[in-house]
This record gives structure tokens, C-alpha cells and sequence, in this order.
């Protein structure tokens, strides 16, 4: 599997910062393919998330925000670069959701979770998620590895969802994490 670079890191940032930036004030309460979340809730996950991230890699918790708009991003996205560029980050132990694991694989669930919410963003508000199909494929092969070793009991993830063979690269990320390709978010 290919190791996940910083470049790829600024490139994902860069486009989830572009989706939220073009959200349209009457999309923040609309509906995403994550059932419980509105535009808003699903921001502030991204938002939330880049920030623990950040924190964990070795980013220093005061520097991060919990607000859920494009400014809130971009600074949690730039707290997050600075500690995932840090030359101890790719082998320091970080706590995600599912244990414990070394940066090197954070740094691939935060690519991960960027990819997939982007999807989940451009669905909602009818835009495109411009993330390259590189990152995509290499994120999907990441994925598909990495939840064979999720116990059952933490999978935090809705069951896969069928999705052609011939779909996008990033459709089908999405899909083995439990997005419905075929349906808009109701």
C-alpha cells in the first residue's frame, strides 16, 4: 500500500475547504447521506474531527475551533498540516476511534473521512467533490485492509452498500463505508 504524503493531506484540505466555502446559506439545514446529520452537523463533524486529528498527531488543542464554517476549517486544516508534518507524526501512537494505531495510518482515516464527508457534502448541496482519483483508489484499497481488522463491536461505519464496478473511484469509497450511490439524501 502507498504511503499517505503531506501533499495529499494539503490537496484533501484544500478541496473539503472549498465545498464548505461553497455552501449556500438555505443548504446549512438540508440533508446528507448521513442520516443524522444536516449540513451543518456534518461540517462541524469535519470541522471537529480535523481538530482531534491535529491534536493527536502532536497539534496543540488552544490553536484548534470548533466552528463550523469554512474559516473554522481552514484554521483546524492548518493545525492539522503543521502536526502532521512534524517528523515524529507518521510513527507517533495516536488514539482513533477504533484503538490505537501509529500516525501513518491517522494520517490515511483522516484522508479517508475528508474524501467520504466530501462526497457526503457534494451530494447534499448539489456541487462536484474534486478529489483526485489517485487519492481515491489508494483510500479505497487503504480502507478495504483496514476494515478487516475493525472488530465488529467498533465498526463505526453503516454496512457496505452496493455500487457498479464501472462507479467512480470515490462512489465506490463511499459506497464501502456505507453510503447509498444510488439514492439523494433524504
Amino acid at each position: 500500500m502507498q504511503q499517505a504524503t503531506m501533499e495529499q493531506l494539503a490537496d484533501a484540505t484544500g478541496e473539503m475547504g472549498r465545498l464548505i466555502a461553497g455552501i449556500r446559506q438555505e443548504q446549512w439545514s438540508g440533508p446528507t447521506p448521513c442520516a443524522d446529520w444536516d449540513v451543518r452537523a456534518l461540517v462541524s463533524h469535519v470541522v471537529q474531527g480535523s481538530a482531534r486529528f491535529a491534536v493527536a498527531l502532536g497539534g496543540e488543542p488552544q490553536a484548534t475551533t470548533a466552528d463550523p464554517t469554512a474559516a473554522g476549517f481552514e484554521r483546524n486544516a492548518a493545525v492539522l498540516l503543521a502536526a502532521a508534518g512534524r517528523p515524529d507524526a507518521a510513527s507517533r501512537i495516536v488514539e482513533v476511534p477504533f484503538g490505537r494505531v501509529p500516525g501513518a495510518v491517522a494520517l490515511h482515516l483522516q484522508l479517508t473521512e475528508l474524501l467520504v464527508h466530501g462526497w457526503d457534502l457534494a451530494v447534499a448541496t448539489g456541487g462536484r467533490a474534486g478529489f483526485s482519483d489517485q487519492l481515491a483508489a489508494q483510500e479505497l484499497e487503504f480502507t478495504l485492509g483496514a476494515l478487516a481488522s475493525v472488530p465488529p463491536d467498533r465498526q463505526p461505519f453503516a454496512p457496505p452498500q452496493p455500487v457498479r464496478d464501472d462507479a467512480p473511484t470515490l462512489d465506490r469509497l463511499a459506497a464501502t463505508l456505507g453510503r447509498r450511490i444510488d439514492a439523494p439524501p433524504s
